[in-house]
């Protein structure tokens, strides 16, 4: 069996010292909650927060509690985001309405957006995708304007800012994912934001039902953290890569899943969390920075971003899969992101009928994610670059736009492509 060092995707470490503060919290675990959402207050300057098992289970908590508020059922959505989302509108008992994206990018196209936003919106759902800001202004204004909830899903974006503020504490209300391979990770768990004492209040009659997992469930979520800590490690990621019935890679549209409080273990993991979260995405976003440099791509000028994964295009779906096979066969932790838009998702696709959105489709046909994980060193990083020069056979182009200062982050990402025999 081969046992070459393989690159996870994304990956998030943690200290054999945060597992003892794990141990901790079976003990005084209230109180470790306590302090976690008390210092999440404070570190994000907000008034209300809300810990839950899952990114998945804080989303569906938020559309239950805008459910009660209102008699809206229609929730708006990029045609490309994680399947999670929908599969949150579902458990919701909501119906999901797609908008598709900017050729080339993760925002909603506009002109797409102004005509699926009305009167039957609850909510629009903005899109952090891979760290990269979605233009929250704008945004903002089309929701007042027609009485929608702006909720942000910034679950691959904690701690990445827009303007000067924390994404996720940009709309009415916000999530974050604390699932394995995030900014913070804590094998899995859920936060919720908001300033809004309306929303805030919605959601409490909703949280203060969900219970509180028990001692034996907090000692498997232990040792799930421990096999973490061991096979995240590029040196043993092979073993659990080849174990198929873990379905590593896979993209899941979860039908049902839990949603519980986040456990005291969990919270006591996290105790030195902004430490965490700071270097973490501190280093990657300078692997972004090298990669952009080293491949003459261009990345937003309003400081650097936290990259979750650095998205790239290839030309075509064929050249995508050479590319990941060549990445599988050296360790190098390139992977696609989700195999189809939202309108294509197997267990809800007969909901939308005849619907295209050729943005999107072309997004799961060509799109390739580069890591940036603190896992990955300066030979992984120039390997990468090597392959990618190799196979793109030309430069590295981008398609990112430049910055408007009143809408915020244009959304966008680098396109790589093979330059036509000719083309300047």
């Amino acid at each position: 069996m081969r046992t070459r060092r393989s690159l996870p995707p994304t990956a998030a470490p943690f200290l054999w010292s945060d597992l003892g503060n794990a141990l901790g919290g079976t003990i005084w675990g209230a109180q470790a909650v306590r302090r976690f959402e008390a210092e999440l207050k404070e570190y994000f300057d907000v008034s209300h927060v809300f810990l839950v098992s899952s990114g998945k289970a804080a989303l569906t908590l938020i559309l239950l509690a805008l459910k009660s508020m209102s008699t809206r059922r229609e929730v708006l959505i990029p045609a490309y985001t994680c399947y999670s989302v929908p599969s949150a509108i579902v458990k919701a008992g909501l119906k999901i309405t797609v908008c598709d994206v900017e050729p080339n990018g993760f925002d909603f196209h506009g002109q797409d957006l102004e005509k699926k936003v009305g009167e039957r919106t609850l909510c629009v759902i903005s899109n952090h995708l891979f760290g990269i800001p979605s233009r929250i202004k704008p945004l903002r204004r089309l929701c007042k304007s027609t009485g929608a909830i702006l909720v942000e899903d910034a679950a691959q974006a904690m701690g990445g800012k827009l303007s000067g503020r924390f994404l996720g504490t940009c709309g009415d209300v916000g999530f974050f994912s604390l699932g394995r391979g995030k900014n913070l990770a804590c094998g899995s768990g859920g936060i919720i934001l908001t300033d809004s004492r309306e929303i805030a209040t919605a959601i409490k009659q909703e949280y203060i039902q969900l219970r509180s997992p028990g001692r034996m469930e907090m000692v498997g979520e232990f040792v799930q953290l421990v096999l973490t800590a061991l096979f995240i490690h590029p040196a043993l990621f092979w073993f659990p890569q080849r174990l198929r019935f873990l379905r590593l890679g896979e993209t899941i549209f979860h039908k049902d899943f839990p949603i519980t409080k986040l456990s005291a273990m969990k919270a006591a993991f996290l105790r030195d969390w902004r430490a965490r979260l700071e270097k973490s995405n501190t280093m990657r976003a300078e692997t972004a920075v090298l990669f952009a440099q080293r491949l003459r791509l261009s990345l937003p000028s309003e400081g650097s971003l936290p990259f979750l994964r650095l998205p790239v295009l290839v030309r075509s779906r064929e050249e995508r899969m050479r590319l990941l096979s060549l990445s599988r066969e050296k360790g190098f932790g390139m992977s696609g992101m989700y195999p189809a838009p939202v309108h294509q998702i197997d267990e809800i696709r007969s909901l939308f009928r005849e619907e295209s959105f050729p943005s999107a489709e072309e997004l799961s046909e060509r799109l390739v994610t580069l890591p940036t994980h603190p896992f990955v060193t300066d030979k992984d990083k120039e390997l990468i670059c090597a392959l990618l020069k190799e196979f793109t056979i030309d430069e590295c182009r981008t398609n990112l736009p430049s910055n408007n200062p009143e809408d915020g982050f244009p959304c966008g990402f680098n396109r790589i492509a093979r330059c036509e025999e000719g083309t300047p």
